[in-house]
């Protein structure tokens, strides 16, 4: 353990932008998950898998709020680096009173792209609770979390 290190502090302990112009630039993989969970009083509303509110439709707005975050990562967590995205995709269901998200990003390039993918899945499931709070402020939105990466040095697949 003693070998570890953070890659975004430098020897001094400063924040710095890890430098990938040595990594060859290839396709790389990531894909997200968030659950929200929300009370009975949205759980009819949840049964048509849309839900329809004065502000739009719910789960449209969030996979459209949720690409735009994925495209934006870098102006929202300060050392990621700006990232020409391949594809990003956000499928959204609801099952009894659970809503699943789930974000899949790629790109060719030099770094990975789970920060987009996390972000996405972030911010999709902030839409869903922003949209619903009319409703209820009882929603939870817990375990956002890495399901898998491709390429780089390593791959990654979260255990069940």
């Amino acid at each position: 353990m003693k070998d570890m290190k953070l890659s975004h502090l430098d020897e001094s302990g400063r924040p710095q932008m890890v430098d990938v112009s040595h990594k060859a630039a290839t396709l790389r993989t990531a894909r997200a998950r968030a659950e929200l969970v929300v009370p009975d009083s949205l759980t009819a509303l949840l049964h048509h898998n849309e839900i329809q509110t004065p502000k739009g439709p719910v789960f449209q707005t969030a996979i459209l709020a949720g690409t735009m975050a994925a495209k934006n990562t870098s102006a929202l967590i300060p050392l990621a680096h700006p990232l020409p995205l391949n594809h990003v995709h956000i499928d959204i269901r609801a099952e009894q009173n659970r809503i699943f998200i789930e974000t899949q990003v790629s790109v060719h390039g030099r770094t990975g792209v789970e920060m987009e993918a996390l972000t996405a899945a972030a911010i999709a499931a902030l839409t869903i609770y922003d949209m619903c709070k009319a409703v209820s402020h009882e929603i939870v939105i817990r375990d956002i979390r890495l399901l898998e990466k491709t390429g780089g040095k390593s791959n990654y697949t979260a255990q069940p």
